[in-house]
């Protein structure tokens, strides 16, 4: 499972809606891939088509898709947003990365 937060919510909802995608119907799918200065990065996109093989969730009425591969990374992460000056945007709070680089954006296990 993952958990979005309110603020995160929010985002999705209003970038899916200026992407010409419905939040009611499309997905993020949230994904991980090689590469990053810790070893794995976070993909994350709209999409609108799921593969058999992909975990359907739907959690703070966020449809999320994950592909099985990544599902394993990402089990129990809570995807936030954080705006303001020093805001990063979207943020992964991965309870099995073990360690994270300075900006977020990749981790190891």
């Amino acid at each position: 499972m993952i958990k979005v937060s309110d603020t995160a919510k929010k985002k999705v909802v209003a970038l899916m809606t200026e992407e010409g995608f419905n939040a009611d119907t499309d997905f993020v799918r949230v994904g991980v891939k090689s590469g990053g200065c810790s070893g794995l990065s976070y993909e994350l996109n709209f999409d609108n088509k799921a593969a058999d093989t992909d975990k359907i969730f739907e959690d703070n009425s966020v449809r999320i898709v994950v592909d099985k591969k990544s599902f394993l990374y990402l089990v129990g992460t809570t995807l936030e947003y954080s705006g303001g000056l020093n805001g990063k945007g979207f943020v992964f709070n991965n309870p099995n990365a073990q360690r994270t680089c300075g900006c977020g954006e990749s981790f190891s296990l």
